[in-house]
């Protein structure tokens, strides 16, 4: 059965080609509609796998999409978001990871590679999360903080950002070219460097790419 999923965008034109495409990867839009109140109003009638939302939307073109997602997020919290914008917003992507897993934040230069779309939207969907290497790159250079990261080794700090993208550890060791083990060991000394004490994997994981885009 394919994916279900509601889309959010004001241009008219843009939401019929995404429409299109999100068919060619595989998922069936139950719902397109052009702002934050519809779309809510929208998820609620159909509880989609996934909403797809753009950030800046009518009447003031500031964060009425991703408003629109956090509240989705707490009142159907089994609808995942895939948030697609123009631009890189740091705050907006540090409030998607505090919203828990099964968030992405992509460019939408990105969604012209059917490939990526339809990789993001399953790992979305899986409760996974996804970040566009261009959105972590540019997050990485707003550092306004004291850099709470300055132990972790550059080998750490190329995990912890590959994590950041949402890369599995398994993925991590295929594109780094080092052990199941290794990749392991690091994430371990990352979580002991950032004091993230034992709890659920999943969640240090995010404690820890926060604290990486924050920093």
């Amino acid at each position: 059965m394919a994916m279900t999923v509601v889309l959010a965008e004001d241009s008219l034109l843009l939401r019929e080609g995404l429409v299109r495409l999100l068919d060619e990867a595989g998922a069936t839009v139950v719902a397109a509609v052009g702002d934050g109140t519809s779309l809510v109003e929208a998820v609620a009638e159909h509880r989609p796998e996934v909403a797809v939302v753009d950030v800046r939307m009518p009447p003031t073109y500031t964060d009425e999409g991703l408003r629109a997602a956090l509240d989705i997020r707490s009142r159907f919290p089994g609808t995942k978001i895939l948030v697609l914008s123009q631009y890189v917003e740091e705050s907006y992507a540090t409030d998607l990871l505090e919203a828990g897993g099964g968030v992405g934040y992509l460019l939408k230069d990105r969604v012209s590679k059917l490939a990526d779309l339809s990789d993001a939207l399953a790992r979305v969907a899986a409760g996974g999360t996804v970040l566009d290497p261009e959105v972590v790159s540019a997050l990485l250079t707003k550092r306004r903080r004291k850099d709470p990261l300055a132990e972790l080794s550059p080998r750490e700090r190329e995990v912890i950002g590959l994590m950041a993208e949402g890369r599995t550890n398994t993925a991590i060791g295929r594109i780094m070219v080092i052990t199941q083990g290794a990749v392991e060991k690091h994430i371990s000394s990352i979580f002991t460097k950032l004091g993230l004490p034992p709890s659920g994997d999943d969640h240090r994981r995010v404690m820890a790419v926060l604290a990486w885009l924050e920093a």
